[in-house]
């Protein structure tokens, strides 16, 4: 079993920024990759950004490129989004995922390992 718990949510301001945090546990050589993903009300979950167990990839849907930056310490089985510039459209729960198939990084579906989500919310 693998468990992954987000934190680091909240309501901010245009403008501002927020530091999601992902402490995974348990069977954690399950998997390599890392991402995190979406879900704004009435709207489908959607890649956000990803990251390889190296370190050395990573990837950005483009809405959040130069906006957004994910990294991770495998010391602390923990993956990172640092948000900046934060946009009413960022509004969303944010979903941390463990990739545990061969669809390709950015594809909901690779992902086995989902956290409960933590909910951000960008005032204008």
């Amino acid at each position: 079993q693998v468990q992954l718990v987000e934190s680091g949510g909240g309501l901010v301001q245009a403008g501002d920024s927020l530091r999601l945090s992902c402490a995974a546990s348990g069977r954690t050589r399950s998997f390599n990759d890392m991402g995190w993903f979406r879900q704004a009300p009435g709207k489908q979950r959607e890649f956000v950004a990803a990251i390889t167990w190296s370190g050395r990839n990573t990837y950005y849907t483009d809405s959040v490129k130069g906006r957004f930056t994910i990294s991770r310490d495998n010391a602390k089985n923990t993956v990172y989004l640092q948000m900046n510039s934060l946009k009413p459209e960022d509004t969303a729960v944010y979903y941390c995922a463990a990739r545990d198939s061969g669809w390709e990084i950015f594809e909901l579906r690779g992902y086995g390992y989902w956290g409960q989500g933590t909910q951000v919310t960008v005032s204008s």
